[in-house]
């Protein structure tokens, strides 16, 4: 199908381009790698008014490492994460997950603000970004704000961002134990579940995708993780959960999944 019309902005800074959604009576999208937003336009099932596409900012940008944590700029693509040698080294989660989004060309166009904006339960990169304890900084009309993952994520892909907010950066603390592990029925597909885990000394973050409106901590099994009983810890993976029932599977074998794939992703995690 084809969109319905809008206007197109080219913003040449993030001063610009959060001032544009006033220039437009109607919604106005910002767009930045476009693998999810530019389908459901196709589709009509996103119809905006005008997009203002944030490709073109260079501040928005790079990879920035200090001795505690990681600094990427939102229109860091999934590729540059995946190829980069301070996150590999420092954060091995968040270059391998990339590395696994999609295939080539997806990886060279999104980005991990974009992802972590679009909040898609099903996503890798918010789960793991859960995981992690991220932050994003946003910025706005009313100036700069740092949300923390556990406040960003609020519902199917909702979140806590305003239509007038734009995220500018994500932060990730260094976590070398970690890891994430998904199953998915081919390769490129969206996770039916994901797990995340990161594991420091006797306790654990673990956050999953796949079984709930948004990505969500796995609370039970981090309780009963004690720092080697991987096996005992992932068997309470589902626990207090209510995964959905679609065409790609039940709520119970969703549930089944959570605890295999968090007891596999514990083990990768312990293991390094």
């Amino acid at each position: 199908m084809i969109p319905q019309a809008f206007d197109y902005e080219q913003p040449e800074s993030v001063a610009d381009a959060i001032a544009m959604p006033g220039k437009h009576r109607g919604e106005a999208r910002v767009l930045a790698g476009g693998h999810s937003l530019v389908p459901l336009m196709k589709l009509r099932l996103a119809a905006p008014d005008a997009l203002i596409d944030i490709g073109g900012i260079a501040s928005l940008r790079g990879i920035t490492d200090t001795p505690d944590a990681i600094t990427i700029g939102a229109l860091t693509t999934h590729a540059q994460v995946a190829s980069s040698e301070v996150i590999a080294a420092g954060c091995p989660i968040l270059a391998e997950t990339a590395a696994g989004i999609g295939d080539i060309q997806v990886r060279n166009r999104g980005t991990i603000g974009g992802s972590i904006a679009n909040a898609d339960p099903h996503g890798d990169l918010p789960a793991v970004f859960l995981a992690l304890e991220g932050e994003a900084t946003a910025e706005g009309p009313n100036g700069e704000r740092t949300i923390a993952a556990a406040d960003l994520f609020v519902d199917y892909l909702q979140t806590s961002l305003s239509q007038d907010e734009i995220v500018t950066s994500v932060r990730v603390p260094k976590a070398a134990r970690s890891a994430y592990v998904k199953f998915n029925r081919r390769a490129q597909d969206w996770a039916i579940v994901g797990a995340a885990v990161v594991v420091d000394g006797s306790s654990a973050r673990i956050a999953l995708t796949g079984v709930a409106s948004r990505p969500v901590r796995a609370t039970a099994a981090e309780a009963a993780f004690t720092g080697s009983n991987a096996a005992e810890a992932a068997g309470h993976a589902a626990d207090g959960l209510d995964p959905p029932s679609d065409t790609a599977a039940s709520g119970e074998y969703r549930a089944h999944l959570a605890r295999v794939l968090v007891r596999r992703a514990l083990e990768a995690a312990m293991a390094r």
